[in-house]
């Protein structure tokens, strides 16, 4: 099989190494056809906001053509021609990192430690592809930005802190290629993930259907009909589930007044929350509380 065709040709087992970033930034482009052209460094070209479309010349006798939008990133091998696209009525703002790999150094572990822990790192890295597309639910684009931000420090950036970032990129990268490859999520079957992990970073506070429908950009009435077909479950249930797991959580392993649960997981009115959890445990807050210490006394850990 050609060199080209693995997404990461440069990496051998026995030289360990990190990656190194040589260029980053951002630019809102707008009716620019790009000539094609190459360049020794892997790149990640993430599309913030509008459409663009990148085409790679595999061979000299085959192209393929990919079509980015907002919140989709293509991870694009070294030395593969390659040109940006985007037309005059579709404007298009994307970040750019491009990166190549450097013998290891420091006390960060090397990407080869890195990928013998993590295996979906492992699988990315020995993955045989020219280019990699794929969705973000903005975890990318998070890990992205730090490390810009971090990069672009003019006196007291950490060269372990730019490390940790990569490291933390490209693991978030390979958990979202296993999902998109393992899985072959439906349409509807991903929307409703993406309102459960919503759903799981606002719990502490008050929000309604509607709400997380625009999250994932659907109809509140449709997302309620895919949701109860895929889970069962309708949207606030799943949601009631969530906050009396945490609420379980911080009777259990916290101090927290009970009087001021009821504010860590978004249930304003503390009589509401003593009918849901009640009818959760078939205790009170008071008695799950009072019953788990008692239990946790009896077994301490390790006994």
């Amino acid at each position: 099989m050609p060199q080209s065709t693995r997404l990461f040709p440069a990496l051998l087992p026995n030289h360990p190494c990190h990656p190194q970033v040589v260029a980053y930034y951002f630019k809102q482009w707008q009716g620019f056809h790009m000539p094609f052209h190459r360049h020794d460094a892997t790149e990640i070209m993430y599309t913030i906001h509008g459409f663009c479309e990148i085409e790679i010349q595999l061979s000299p006798t085959r192209t393929e053509r990919v079509r980015l939008k907002k919140g989709e990133f293509i991870l694009l091998n070294a030395n593969i021609a390659h040109r940006l696209i985007v037309e005059d009525d579709e404007p298009c703002r994307m970040l750019n990192v491009e990166f190549r790999f450097t013998p290891h150094q420091g006390v960060m572990p090397s990407l080869q430690h890195l990928a013998a822990e993590e295996k979906q790192l492992n699988s990315l890295l020995e993955v045989q592809t020219a280019y990699l597309v794929l969705r973000d639910p903005d975890e990318v684009y998070h890990v992205m930005k730090s490390l810009v931000l971090e990069l672009d420090k003019p006196a007291d950036k950490s060269e372990f802190m730019i490390q940790l970032l990569f490291a933390q990129l490209l693991i978030r990268i390979a958990r979202l290629r296993r999902e998109s490859a393992s899985s072959s999520l439906v349409q509807s079957e991903w929307y409703v993930k993406k309102s459960m992990d919503y759903m799981h970073q606002n719990y502490d506070r008050e929000i309604q259907v509607k709400e997380i429908a625009g999250a994932v950009n659907l109809h509140p009435g449709y997302l309620q009909r895919i949701f109860k077909a895929v889970t069962g479950q309708t949207l606030m249930a799943y949601l009631t589930d969530i906050r009396m797991e945490k609420a379980q959580m911080l009777l259990l392993e916290t101090d927290i007044p009970i009087a001021d649960i009821s504010d860590y997981i978004g249930v304003g009115s503390r009589q509401y929350f003593h009918l849901l959890f009640k009818a959760h445990t078939n205790l009170t807050p008071t008695d799950y509380r009072k019953s788990m210490n008692t239990h946790k006394h009896m077994y301490p850990e390790g006994s």
